[in-house]
């Protein structure tokens, strides 16, 4: 049988994800298992006043092709049950994987991870925050910084069986202004290797063209500028940044 027309096709819906802070379904169109995410369920935000969550979702999608790096999966607006929204491809992930994880302080694994803080958890014990040293974790970095990612927990980085990495949850991102909030900050002042500035470049090259055309329905012409000019200053630079400004450089919760 041939696939459903993802766009056109009827959206049903079989579920709901309660733990959200906005309103978010599981559905299927055919046999394709979706999020759906309604315009009509995002609650105001004073810090993001401008467009809709489900245009950043999209908008994300967007550059994560442009990267060519599969980062964030298909990601689209349609109609829906309750109106025009964002409309995801459901992952299923592996149950034994953890791309970020809390371990006790004195249990850092060596090698193939990277401290991100140390603190006590409820109990008072010195546990540590840890995230893969992985190159699709850097990538996924690489992209935040980009977008301006202000919720990057753990709980939105999705283990795949095969090792792959995606990333979900990209309603706050693209402000004008500095907002990078991530668990993902293992690599503070690393050089960016070769293949993450390549990509750095493709997204710019895109700006001047049919990406750039395509986020002008979905973002205003400042938070656009402010792409840009994040994507010139990491090229410049060539290494990942460190946090500043007197914001929060983690989210909270972390997952």
């Amino acid at each position: 049988m041939p696939a459903p027309d993802l766009v056109a096709a009827e959206l049903t819906l079989t579920g709901r994800i309660t733990t959200a802070s906005n309103a978010t379904f599981l559905g299927s169109v055919g046999d394709t298992a979706v999020v759906y995410k309604p315009i009509k369920g995002e609650k105001p935000l004073w810090d993001f006043p401008d467009g809709f969550l489900a245009h950043r979702e999209v908008a994300a999608y967007l550059v994560s092709e442009a990267f060519g790096w599969n980062i964030v999966p298909r990601t689209w607006l349609r109609n829906g049950p309750f109106g025009e929204g964002m409309v995801q491809l459901w992952q299923e992930t592996d149950p034994d994987q953890d791309a970020v994880d809390l371990v006790a302080a004195d249990g850092v694994p060596e090698t193939g991870w990277k401290q991100v803080l140390e603190g006590q958890d409820e109990k008072g014990r010195m546990v540590a925050l840890v995230h893969e040293d992985t190159p699709a974790l850097r990538r996924m970095a690489v992209f935040d910084v980009v977008v301006n990612n202000a919720d990057r927990k753990g709980d939105h980085i999705l283990a795949m069986s095969d090792g792959h990495r995606y990333g979900v949850d990209h309603g706050l991102t693209f402000h004008r202004d500095h907002k990078l909030r991530t668990v993902l900050w293992g690599w503070v002042g690393e050089a960016l290797t070769a293949e993450e500035l390549e990509g750095i470049d493709r997204v710019r090259e895109g700006l001047q063209g049919s990406l750039g055309r395509e986020l002008a329905d979905l973002l205003t012409a400042e938070e656009i500028a402010s792409l840009t000019a994040r994507c010139a200053a990491l090229r410049a630079t060539g290494r990942f940044p460190a946090p500043h400004g007197e914001m929060p450089a983690v989210p909270w919760p972390l997952f």
